[in-house]
């Protein structure tokens, strides 16, 4: 694991000590809507200055956790992102500016967080979150908040939770609506206990697949800072055994209980999830997915077209996505009108569908050979052409 970079402001002092009476005069000032609140007070605040919060993801969800986490004066803030700033990401991941774009995303937050309140200290992980390190990244702090956007990393920041003593403040996001709870504490279910299983991995569509509206993530993250914060403070009634869902469009908020499950095999009567396990492969994911039967990896697509091999590309995405990068010689077909549309193409030569990522085209592909086409998804889409092509190509 990499050692985790700790970056302050000048004057920042050291968050460990939680007195009551050793405030500078620029925290009073800072700090005095808290101090007047008799919830809060010196000694609320000071818990808050000790506490020490993990937030996996710097993104959407992260960005205003860690922003009003900041704000409110938490000690410090742990960081886990190995990414760097997309254009597309500034949408909603309001931590990060343009000046950023390109740039790791730990540095981005690091110094906004800096710029916001010098008296938290961040430490970050530039890392991906994984069985080997989950551990030993995780213990040093005493609560973990959710910012990421996957299935295998939020089973393992559950079952790492549970298996360590930690509460786990969990939020997701997709499109319009969201979802957040609080997980692992005083003897509550866990998020097994809500999702026994995660569902499969080639029904999953991504944000960039499905989109989300970019103030969505703004609202989720900071329920999580809300429930983070009570957490610390002992206060109020917490989302544990309970999930709350919300839905933007008919701004309506739902709850539905969650009860502890006797049966979970991580906090349930009888455990047997002991050790952290492979979640890519729990989640039917792989780290470096292989290649499928309806599936052409992007090298041989592109050494078939350096061969001239006579071929029919039929980009399936959306137009704004067709306006952003395509391959060369491709025809626009959205997916939603590729049934109707059928017409248009040669059936005495073979199709290779994409789209951004794979999802979209491997349905596609099988919409083709069920017409009697013969045709394949291109793994990976214009994301992983991108990548490993031409890297001159607009990612998104």
């Amino acid at each position: 694991m990499n050692t985790a970079a700790t970056q302050r402001g000048e004057d920042a002092p050291q968050p460990a000590h939680s007195g009551n009476d050793d405030w500078s005069q620029d925290e009073r000032v800072r700090y005095a809507r808290h101090f007047t609140l008799p919830e809060v007070g010196a000694a609320g605040q000071g818990r808050l200055r000790s506490s020490r919060v993990l937030i996996v993801g710097a993104g959407g969800l992260g960005s205003p956790v860690a922003l009003y986490l900041a704000a409110a004066g938490v000690g410090t803030l742990g960081l886990v992102d190995f990414d760097t700033v997309d254009l597309s990401n500034l949408q909603r991941q309001i931590l990060h500016g343009s000046a950023a774009v390109g740039t790791s995303k730990l540095e981005s937050a690091a110094a906004r967080i800096a710029d916001l309140n010098p008296h938290v200290a961040v430490e970050c992980f530039p890392e991906r979150l994984t069985s080997d390190n989950a551990f030993d990244i995780l213990r040093p702090f005493d609560i973990v908040v959710d910012g990421s956007d996957n299935f295998p990393t939020r089973y393992l920041i559950n079952d790492a939770c549970v298996l360590l003593g930690k509460p786990y403040v969990y939020g997701a996001i997709f499109r319009f609506e969201g979802q957040a709870s609080l997980f692992a504490v005083d003897g509550g279910p866990c998020y097994r206990c809500l999702y026994a299983e995660p569902p499969p991995a080639e029904l999953v569509p991504t944000c960039a697949e499905g989109g989300v509206l970019g103030v969505l993530p703004g609202i989720i993250g900071s329920i999580q800072a809300l429930e983070t914060i009570k957490w610390i403070l002992e206060l109020g009634d917490s989302l544990a055994g309970r999930l709350l869902l919300f839905d933007g469009l008919a701004m309506k908020l739902r709850e539905l209980t969650v009860r502890k499950d006797p049966a979970c095999p991580v906090c349930g009567e009888h455990p047997t999830v002991r050790e952290l396990l492979d979640y890519q492969a729990f989640c039917g994911v792989g780290a470096e997915p292989g290649i499928g039967p309806m599936e052409v990896a992007v090298a041989t697509l592109d050494k078939q077209l350096e061969q001239g091999m006579a071929l029919q590309l039929v980009d399936v995405r959306e137009r704004y996505e067709w306006d952003i990068c395509r391959l060369p010689g491709a025809r626009h077909i959205p997916l939603g009108q590729l049934q109707a549309r059928l017409g248009e193409l040669d059936s005495g030569l073979p199709i290779i569908a994409y789209c951004h990522t794979g999802l979209r085209s491997l349905r596609a592909a099988q919409i083709l050979v069920g017409a009697g086409y013969r045709s394949l998804s291109l793994a990976g889409g214009v994301e992983a052409w991108a990548r490993e092509i031409d890297p001159t190509m607009a990612r998104y």
